[in-house]
């Protein structure tokens, strides 16, 4: 799901012209990610990439069937860190921030911090 409109808003909340947005997803089966979000197909490659990379069944030993989502979560990563920089996010032209559902739908939190310049 592409959050990026989101955390803009908190950034542009914060009213710290520079420093660094920090995008965390305190989740142990979801994870957030640095990304295209011009083409949707993009998205759609990547969770392919994840289900071959880690398949939903396998010799996992984790009781709620999920154990694949904690695989995942652990390859995305759980934060992302952005500068800040007149006020906006220092993001390349393609560039979106993605929050990776491994196990869902479900309801998630995103948290985001921006820290101004010292």
């Amino acid at each position: 799901m592409d959050v990026t409109a989101e955390v803009e808003r908190a950034v542009e909340a914060s009213q710290v012209r520079a420093g660094v947005c920090y995008v965390y997803v305190p989740h142990t089966t979801a994870g957030v990610a640095i990304n295209e979000h011009a083409d949707p197909d993009v998205a759609t490659d990547l969770e392919g990439v994840f289900d071959r990379l880690v398949p939903h069944t396998g010799p996992y030993r984790h009781g709620e069937g999920n154990s694949d989502s904690h695989a995942k979560a652990v390859l995305a990563g759980a934060s992302q860190v952005i500068f800040v920089q007149d006020g906006k996010l220092v993001l390349g032209r393609w560039q979106g921030i993605f929050l990776c559902e491994f196990d869902g739908p479900r309801e998630r939190k995103i948290l985001v911090k921006v820290v101004p310049e010292a």
